[in-house]
């Protein structure tokens, strides 16, 4: 393995265990997958779409506060930005359904464990804080893409839920591929 990777791989752990603990709220017991994903409601899933937007902008915003690196701060703007349209749009499309958005276990689970990610990552400084924002941006994108590819997509009911779900996927991709150029470069 790469010293990059292992060095890299503590600072991701929590974004890690915080979706591995949101699969595990989504899918339940394996045996059960299928029926846990179809157990979604369209409102249960704008929940999580809006908590997962949420918390990337609340990362976004602490990365302004503690980042002075360029490239850091114009990734951490970026996602306040896009992931706050994303919900203007969520809430958009939810108002013109009468969707109410209810929160669930899964979006409950994600909002904790990443606010307690969110925590640790507030008392570091420098270099330490900007490499422990990237590993996470990096493990929560792909995290999220396979939680949307997976279980939220195929769970969703309403066709304009989907489509707009499906529509923001590239973006999200793309957020993943610049965490990951940020990542390398602060490797260097």
């Amino acid at each position: 393995m790469s010293r990059f990777f292992l060095r890299s791989l503590p600072a991701a752990m929590p974004a890690l265990a915080a979706l591995a603990a949101l699969s595990l709220v989504l899918a339940g017991p394996l045996h059960a997958a299928p029926a846990a994903a179809s157990a979604l409601s369209d409102a249960n899933i704008a929940a999580i779409v809006l908590a997962a937007n949420t918390i990337d902008i609340h990362n976004g915003e602490l990365a302004t506060k503690r980042s002075h690196t360029k490239t850091v701060l114009e990734f951490a703007h970026r996602m306040t930005t896009d992931h706050a349209s994303v919900n203007a749009k969520a809430v958009a499309l939810a108002t013109k359904l009468s969707l109410t958005p209810v929160p669930n276990a899964a979006s409950r689970s994600l909002v904790q464990s990443t606010d307690a990610t969110r925590a640790k990552m507030s008392r570091l400084r420098g270099r330490a804080f900007d490499r422990a924002y990237i590993d996470n941006e990096v493990a929560y994108h792909q995290a999220v893409l396979d939680l949307l590819d997976h279980t939220i997509v195929p769970a969703v009911e309403n066709a304009e839920l989907k489509d707009l779900l499906v529509s923001v996927h590239p973006a999200f991709v793309a957020h993943l591929e610049h965490a990951k150029m940020v990542q390398a470069e602060l490797a260097k």
